[in-house]
């Protein structure tokens, strides 16, 4: 029989402070990084909970309202810069929408959908605010291809619309549905579909950048707009489906006008026949084509 040895005593403290927390990083007065108990970092907040305080002092647990474990440091570290900008009611928007969405879904969230939704709902507010309007093109994709998703993304622009005194629509619900896609990591069939389809994409842009010999601009609208149209053209290409319509009148002009565009919409269409025996429809071309020409406008 192994004897565990009995721990030292303590000093007797308050009985309303217990002081199991060591201060690693102060982040502002309301945030801090610490090292919990079993030697994990934690980035704890409440209000005033790191007032005063410095590295390698002792917090006391009664003021910590809310806790953020997250295994992969890289992650840590981004969500913690976030913390220091970000006002604490949008995180706490991002905090109860991600809850939501964890009973909503039923499927396990790569920890990255902390930062990447805090992220985007603080940059919402600001365009907000500031009366800048983005439509979402594929708006309509999303909701008929992730119904679920799409509902969490509009219990996200209700809750933030309600907390910060905006008017954010259906568009940023579809914006905020595609993180939730991008964060979902069940293993199983549905993961090899996503990783199938994450080369396709990469494919294709590839393409584009080679065929243009150029770089692009990944913080931009269009070329946001562009990777999310390939997301759903390469599940369409793995589902081997097709738009409903033929646009074969309109493609012709769309050609006339970006002959550049539409000969690289021709390389995709060419890698894609050839590697998953799947013909494209002209629909399918013109959104291609459009996109791509939009993206490389300015060359």
């Amino acid at each position: 029989m192994r004897h565990e040895r009995a721990p030292p005593p303590r000093h007797a403290r308050p009985e309303q402070e217990v002081f199991e927390l060591i201060i690693k990083r102060v982040l502002n007065s309301n945030a801090a990084i610490v090292t919990n108990p079993d030697g994990l970092d934690v980035l704890v907040m409440g209000a005033g909970v790191a007032f005063g305080r410095r590295r390698g002092q002792e917090l006391a647990m009664a003021k910590v309202e809310k806790t953020f474990v997250l295994k992969d440091r890289e992650t840590l570290n981004r969500f913690t810069n976030l913390v220091i900008e970000v006002p604490m009611s949008e995180i706490e928007v991002a905090e109860r929408v991600i809850n939501y969405a964890k009973i909503k879904l039923g499927k396990p969230l790569n920890e990255i959908i902390y930062v990447n939704l805090t992220d985007h709902l603080n940059m919402a507010v600001k365009r907000a605010k500031a009366a800048i309007v983005l439509v979402n093109p594929l708006k309509w994709d999303i909701a008929r291809a992730y119904p679920e998703e799409y509902a969490v993304g509009r219990k996200a622009v209700q809750v933030l619309n309600a907390a910060e005194q905006i008017n954010l629509g259906d568009d940023e619900a579809a914006f905020i549905a595609e993180h939730f896609i991008n964060a979902e990591s069940a293993p199983g069939p549905d993961q090899q579909v996503a990783c199938e389809a994450a080369q396709i994409v990469s494919r294709c842009e590839a393409l584009v950048r080679d065929y243009f010999h150029t770089e692009f601009d990944e913080n931009s609208l269009n070329y946001h707009r562009f990777i999310t149209h390939l997301h759903f053209f390469a599940l369409r290409i793995l589902q081997r489906q097709h738009y409903d319509e033929e646009d074969e009148a309109v493609l012709a002009v769309v050609q006339r006008r970006a002959p550049k565009a539409y000969a690289c919409t021709k390389e995709i269409a060419r890698f894609v026949a050839d590697r998953y025996e799947f013909t494209i429809s002209s629909a399918e071309r013109l959104a291609l084509t459009l996109h791509i020409s939009r993206l490389v406008k300015n060359l």
